[in-house]
């Protein structure tokens, strides 16, 4: 990402951002409400419209885009059983229903929702189903995974299932970039920090790094509980 901005309605709402984000792991990003990070998080996975600057992917942009998958704060669930809802992306991408059928049970058992395969996605409750857009994310096996909020308004219970859930993707390979506003969260699972202030990176660094000492003083403030403007 060289350059990158993201402006709407003559407003900068990211940028300019330089960042390079390589390697395994988990990248967290945090910031103050308004910092821009579902919009950064927006344009690397492309919903997002570039206003100036690039995107480049080690791969081409096809591939790299075949390769991700994104869990929203509030996810969006489809007309459908618990078990449809999460064989729709691969059924999307050409497995025979079926078979992608028998891997969403399989998905369901290892989430938590086995005994809920019938029943509508829209009668779950908050936790049930972000653990389905998680689930129905991981089906395809992606090596680049975006979460936005994952957790918000979830309980403790909900969000250490959730948690459990990415730390198993993780250990899997899939590379995660996990937008969080909960600071505890962001400690248990963060390999690596991006501090986002006004759309801007305003630090980057490895976890340990970033919480026992962030080299600036907003990061400082921000980390102890303080408006940071």
């Amino acid at each position: 990402m060289t350059g990158a901005e993201a402006r709407r309605r003559g407003k900068t709402l990211v940028g300019p951002v330089d960042l390079t984000m390589d390697g395994p792991g988990t990248t967290v990003v945090i910031g103050p409400n308004g910092s821009g990070k579902t919009t950064l998080l927006s344009l690397l996975h492309g919903t997002a419209r570039l206003s100036r600057g690039t995107i480049t992917w080690n791969c081409p942009l096809e591939q790299a885009r075949a390769a991700q998958a994104f869990v929203f704060q509030r996810p969006v669930m489809l007309r459908r059983n618990v078990r449809d809802n999460i064989a729709y992306p691969l059924q999307l991408r050409g497995t025979r229903r079926p078979e992608a059928r028998a891997q969403a049970d399989q998905w369901a058992e290892r989430i938590g929702l086995g005994d809920m395969l019938d029943r509508s996605a829209g009668a779950l409750s908050g936790g049930e189903q972000q653990k389905l857009a998680l689930a129905r994310a991981l089906i395809l096996k992606p090596e680049l995974l975006f979460l936005d909020e994952p957790c918000a308004a979830l309980d403790g219970r909900s969000m250490r299932e959730i948690e459990t859930i990415l730390a198993n993707a993780k250990a899997e390979g899939t590379k995660l970039v996990l937008a969080t506003h909960d600071m505890g969260q962001a400690r248990r699972m963060a390999d690596d920090v991006l501090f986002l202030l006004h759309g801007r990176v305003h630090e980057a660094r490895p976890a340990p790094e970033f919480f026992a000492g962030p080299d600036t003083a907003e990061a400082r403030a921000f980390l102890k509980g303080d408006i940071v403007e």
